[in-house]
């Protein structure tokens, strides 16, 4: 009855700030559980499915048995990225994509496809970060416009008294205290979750770098230099015959100097 009551006594400006204190709430509480569901997944995930890539006898092998371990995809795209590359049996189409080493262009897949599992590891950092530093700014609009309708309204019935302020005042700071009720969890939460995503992150960069090594200490040599000497070689001119070689079949070779005058 009270809340009603605020309800109808607050203006379209308080009845705003209230409905948008509302909806912040609520986006930021189902970040809060949609991410912290994610986050408890991916500390398990990347866990297990770097120690059951690392047992694995081949990169085939292991690409297909992180598919039962990596239930949001966070380690096998850059398996399937490098698995992409390391396939290659050399002969690739003349492209500036394909035009570097076998280092450069796993550098590239790799880096493409972490950069693609951290952004969705993160969405949501920036709705919590929102809310925590505009929601008590929000509150405080609404109290600060509360107190200033009441006092007005006050000032149009004549005589006032502590009783008359008290009341409409006290309702006006509701607002603040909805502030920070709505700021306060979603702060914490985005430090939390920043924690985690940093220790994940590092796990995945870790992980990516050591597999990168891998594919270039144990590829052919062929497959390290294949494009790029392919590439110099097509643009290197033809050789002509060695100085001082023999002649043509059917020509005979030029006179000596010496019997000229004989």
């Amino acid at each position: 009855m009270d809340a009603l009551h605020w309800w109808r006594q607050g203006d379209a400006v308080t009845q705003s700030a209230a409905l948008v204190l509302l909806a912040m709430s609520v986006a930021s509480w189902v970040v809060i559980v949609w991410k912290l569901r994610l986050m408890r997944r991916a500390s398990a995930d990347v866990a297990r499915c770097t120690a059951a890539f690392w047992q694995a006898p081949s990169l085939a092998l292991a690409q297909q048995r992180l598919q039962s371990f990596d239930r949001d995809a966070l380690v096998l795209p850059l398996v399937a990225a490098a698995n992409s590359i390391a396939n290659h049996d050399g002969v690739v189409p003349p492209t500036l994509a394909t035009a570097g080493s076998l280092s450069q262009r796993l550098t590239r897949v790799l880096r493409d496809a972490l950069h693609d599992v951290l952004g969705r590891l993160q969405f949501g950092q920036v709705l919590l970060a929102t809310v925590g530093s505009t929601a008590p700014f929000v509150g405080l609009l609404g109290t600060v416009w509360g107190i200033y309708h009441a006092l007005t309204a006050m000032a149009g019935a004549g005589q006032i008294t502590i009783d008359r302020v008290s009341g409409p005042v006290g309702e006006a700071l509701v607002m603040t205290a909805a502030g920070l009720a709505v700021a306060i969890p979603a702060v914490l939460a985005y430090n939390v979750f920043g924690r985690l995503l940093g220790r994940i992150e590092a796990d995945l960069e870790g992980f990516a770098r050591d597999l990168r090594e891998l594919l270039i200490d144990t590829a052919p040599v062929h497959s390290v230099t294949g494009t790029t000497a392919g590439l110099s070689n097509a643009s290197r001119p033809a050789a002509g015959p060695p100085q001082g070689g023999s002649a043509p079949l059917g020509g005979s070779e030029p006179p000596a100097a010496g019997s000229v005058g004989a």
